[in-house]
């Protein structure tokens, strides 16, 4: 059950992503460019599970793109929250399809689940 709430919780998170990455009339261009960007530090797994699942985690929180949300609404930078607001878009799409912060025991062990 507390699977399904996290799931739920990604889905809002991505939603509301979404709707405030229209209302501010950001490109979508830029958004599908850097939707992925986050996974790029799966490269931490190149070195072992326990670099690669801190790495990991450090990118899939939501503190870092919140921070950038608030940089960019409070220094009225638009690029900073574009970032931020794709940010937290891949975050919550990744909790919604299942993807959990990673344990340092392997990739496919999540807080979510065994992918």
């Amino acid at each position: 059950m507390n699977k399904i709430f996290l799931q739920l919780e990604g889905f809002a998170v991505l939603i509301l992503s979404l709707y405030f990455y229209q209302y501010y009339q950001f490109s979508w261009v830029l958004f599908f460019i850097l939707i992925f960007a986050p996974d790029i530090s799966m490269i931490g797994y190149f070195l072992n599970n326990k670099s690669g699942a801190l790495l990991y985690n450090i990118f899939h929180t939501y503190i870092i793109s919140i921070l950038f949300i608030f940089s960019g609404l409070l220094l009225t930078n638009d690029t900073l929250l574009a970032i931020g607001i794709i940010w937290s878009a891949h975050i919550g799409m990744d909790r919604m399809i299942g993807y959990g912060l990673k344990y340092s025991t392997g990739f496919k062990d999540t807080h979510l689940n065994r992918i």
